[in-house]
């Protein structure tokens, strides 16, 4: 029994997920001693003891699944969970009075003889192409191991001739306006590249134009645009005649490749002046340095000139190195560029990896690659799959909420029906996002796992967007959060990264209004960080951090409720019957109770990973 819990354990660990949630061997063998030391020791004497090995005494205090208390919550959750799933289940299946309504929209379905919701239209897109997909990752694989065997055709340069025939397969005529949008932003790099501010402002401005652009503009025909090109208009559109749909990802990769472009000039040109203004004063050699190593020691404080004594091991170990990796100027080709924005296993949706860490792990494969790992994680993904056809084949949620089909359900209804809808479009994106980076696993190409908690296993708004498409977080830190000052002015760059990632997600006012939600939520969280940290020792602090949490939980909920799920009527409709009538306030009293129980283990499931070594900050 033990040996199954400890392989379901390893199954569903963070190191299945990515190498880069695994602690070092160092930092693993460090808090299993303070854990040791806390476990046999307390407060003060646990401390002493540790600094007596010369340890930090930040450890996790001693776990408490054993104690009344969480015993106590493991009752809770054996008695709610299943009232739960019989709540959402009661209010969108055949027995429901508003089936009538919603039933139009179901599709047949292969489990018990069920029919399946597969009304929402990003999934369905997904689920009715996945054989497809699958064909098109062993063929693009298969056919990638021969060629570089068999030729001396190096990974990127294959990359670049399959991508440019892949994009015209998928959007027909319509690559030409992908490649002159591409072809544009590789241009205005290189034009303005003598001025960073210049050229940094004119990538983003373009950048942006063109979400606002391709909105508009996207299914105007040819001769609309330019009428010498009218006989395009008719022409073969390809598999995807949307290409727009899956463009905003090439945006990302046209922005990253010109961004680390750029840092590289700058570089080089701090290189060649700081070398300039060195000779002028101590000619080269005269205090035992080679001509080479005066480029090494200009004084630079950029984060890519600290990665040039770097080792190539260093390099593949480290994601944060990897990012500024000091490659040659003359990599930063057309060809280059080419190939990463239309590297094909990552084209559709992601996840994100920038140019520099693409063109670093096309050169040397990463250890945490390889024939077993690729295998359970396939495994990881599978169950995943199986899990989304489970609940669309019970739980009719997206069907219910497109028609509005709520009428008569009771509060505790409506919210399982906007809380299984969160789960759905959590899985919706995460399964793709899994596919895609299994595919880029299985092409010896490890980009970052976008989702790495599930999406009821969140409290924290900031964390939450730690975990959610955290490639694209990953991104945002570092092309727009970093930048524009990060923590040191915090209100202002969440507000302008939520109000990038809500237009880049869609043109719409309630998405830009989703954003700046989420930063208005933020700003409490914030607040109570700074300001109660310094209380962490006293015993009120756990159970007002639960109670935070859950007020977020509820922040985070309906905010996303109305940018994803349900949208402004089915909001108001969801507030107006917990929080505007006694029986909701009545299940809004219950409900956080739950949530307070569910935060609380949340608690102590990150504290036994940090027992283990392993600090996500989500």
């Amino acid at each position: 029994m033990q040996a199954l819990l400890d392989g379901l354990g390893n199954f569903f660990s963070f190191g299945v997920l990515d190498y880069r949630l695994e602690p070092s061997p160092g930092v693993r063998r460090r808090q299993m001693l303070l854990s040791k030391i806390y476990a046999t020791s307390s407060g003060r004497a646990a401390s002493k003891n540790a600094k007596k090995e010369g340890l930090s005494v930040s450890a996790a205090p001693p776990p408490l699944w054993n104690t009344w208390e969480f015993r106590f919550y493991y009752l809770a959750f054996a008695i709610v969970v299943p009232l739960m799933i019989k709540a959402v289940m009661d209010a969108s299946n055949e027995k429901n009075p508003n089936y009538p309504l919603y039933e139009p929209l179901l599709s047949p379905g292969w489990i018990f003889g069920r029919k399946a919701d597969n009304s929402d239209l990003q999934y369905s897109f997904f689920r009715d192409n996945l054989p497809l997909l699958v064909g098109l990752m062993i063929l693009h694989t298969t056919l990638k191991r021969i060629v570089l065997k068999l030729t001396s055709i190096s990974k990127v340069n294959f990359d670049f001739g399959f991508g440019i025939i892949f994009v015209f397969a998928a959007h027909g005529v319509n690559s030409i306006k992908i490649f002159t949008q591409v072809l544009l932003s590789f241009g205005i790099g290189r034009a303005f590249k003598a001025n960073l501010v210049t050229a940094t402002l004119l990538t983003w401005i373009f950048g942006i134009s063109l979400l606002f652009f391709n909105d508009k503009y996207a299914g105007t025909p040819f001769g609309d645009l330019m009428p010498c090109l009218s006989f395009l208009d008719g022409k073969f559109e390809g598999l995807i005649p949307r290409w727009d749909v899956f463009f905003n990802f090439t945006l990302l990769k046209m922005i990253s490749f010109n961004m680390d472009f750029l840092e590289k000039w700058a570089q080089r040109a701090d290189k060649v002046e700081n070398s300039q203004s060195h000779s002028k004063l101590t000619p080269p050699g005269s205090r035992g340095d080679s001509p080479g190593s005066v480029l090494f020691k200009s004084g630079s404080t950029s984060a890519a000139s600290s990665t040039l004594e770097l080792s190539p091991l260093d390099l593949t170990l480290n994601e944060k190195a990897r990012l500024v990796a000091p490659h040659p100027l003359n990599d930063y080709s057309l060809v280059h560029y080419i190939a990463y924005v239309t590297y094909t296993p990552l084209f559709i949706a992601g996840p994100i990896i920038t140019f520099n860490d693409y063109l670093y792990q096309c050169r040397h494969t990463l250890p945490s690659i390889s024939i077993r790992s690729t295998v359970v994680y396939g495994i990881r993904f599978a169950f995943c799959l199986l899990s989304m056809e489970i609940i669309i084949h019970f739980a009719y949620v997206v069907a219910v909420s497109k028609t509005k089909a709520w009428k008569g359900d009771s509060p505790f209804q409506i919210s399982m029906i906007a809380l299984f809808n969160l789960n759905i479009v959590w899985l919706k994106l995460l399964i793709p996002w899994r596919l895609f980076r299994l595919w880029a696993l299985m092409d010896s190409i490890d980009p970052p796992e976008n989702m790495i908690r599930c999406v009821y296993n969140n409290y924290s708004a900031l964390a939450f967007w730690r975990a959610w498409h955290r490639s694209f977080n990953k991104w945002v830190v570092r092309y727009i959060y970093v930048p524009l000052g990060g923590s040191s002015n915090r209100i202002l760059t969440s507000l302008a990264v939520f109000s990038f990632v809500a237009i880049w997600h869609d043109i719409q006012l309630r998405l830009l209004i989703w954003g700046w939600l989420v930063v208005l939520f933020l700003i409490p969280e914030m607040l109570a960080t700074k300001y109660l940290t310094r209380y962490a020792d006293r015993k009120w602090y756990r159970p007002l951090c639960a109670a935070g949490g859950v007020i977020n939980i509820w922040m985070m909920m309906i905010a996303n409720l109305f940018g994803f799920c349900m949208g402004s009527d089915g909001t108001k409709q969801f507030l107006h019957d917990t929080f505007g009538t006694w029986p909701g306030i009545k299940f809004a009293f219950v409900a956080s109770a739950c949530l307070f129980i569910a935060v609380q283990v949340m608690f102590e499931q990150r504290q036994n990973e940090k027992r283990n070594g392993i600090d996500l900050r989500c």
